[in-house]
């Protein structure tokens, strides 16, 4: 085996294991938005007005950011989560995301928007960990989501529904919804759509 062989192998390598890291990084922002249901049970609009801020001091500084102006912690957060498609970009992913929850929240009854947040959080999150790590059948026309990823998707919003409604056809109805829109090639806009919908589809079966 050449050195230049070796080489490329070795650089390949550094290319994936970074991929993986950034995807770890980014995903478990996604998961920590599972503690926001309990946080609006007990402090509703506190949390509303958290996040709310939360979003627009990201905007105003992934702008900075964007024109050069480097903003401490946050414009290393956005760095370090920030994918390949998003390089020398206004990352949009972390907008859609407080945008998917505080609409959920405000759309929706406790119960259904919580069912919504938690379809983003687990769902959305443990889905492209498991495609990226185990990963090998994939689907076409979806831009490289796997079965693997929609069946951790749907297992994962099957829980975390279930355990919030205790009924198993809501939870099944809400889980196939949920893996049929994340296998969607959506980009950062399933961080919007999926709690959104997942609630409206608790409250309609409620």
């Amino acid at each position: 085996m050449s050195k230049y062989f070796c080489f490329k192998i070795g650089i390949e390598l550094k290319k994936q294991l970074i991929s993986l890291r950034k995807e770890f990084f980014r995903k478990t922002i996604h998961i920590c938005t599972a503690f926001v249901p309990t946080m609006l049970h007990f402090a509703y609009i506190p949390t509303l007005i958290c996040l709310f801020f939360a979003g627009v001091s990201y905007i105003v500084a992934e702008k900075l950011r964007s024109a050069g102006h480097e903003i401490p912690l946050i414009s290393d957060i956005t760095a370090a989560a920030a994918r390949k498609r998003d390089e020398n970009k206004f990352v949009l992913g972390p907008v859609t995301l407080v945008l998917g929850v505080l609409l959920a929240s405000l759309l929706w009854e406790e119960i259904p928007a919580a069912c919504g947040i938690y379809a983003l959080a687990f769902g959305d999150g443990l889905a492209s960990l498991a495609g990226k790590t185990l990963g090998k059948i994939h689907i076409p026309y979806t831009h490289g989501k796997t079965a693997e990823g929609s069946l951790t998707c749907f297992a994962a919003i099957f829980s975390s529904c279930f355990f919030v409604t205790q009924n198993c056809q809501i939870a099944l109805v809400v889980a196939t919804a949920g893996a049929l829109f994340e296998v969607l090639p959506l980009k950062d806009f399933d961080n919007l759509i999926i709690p959104v919908l997942i609630g409206g589809i608790v409250t309609a079966m409620k």
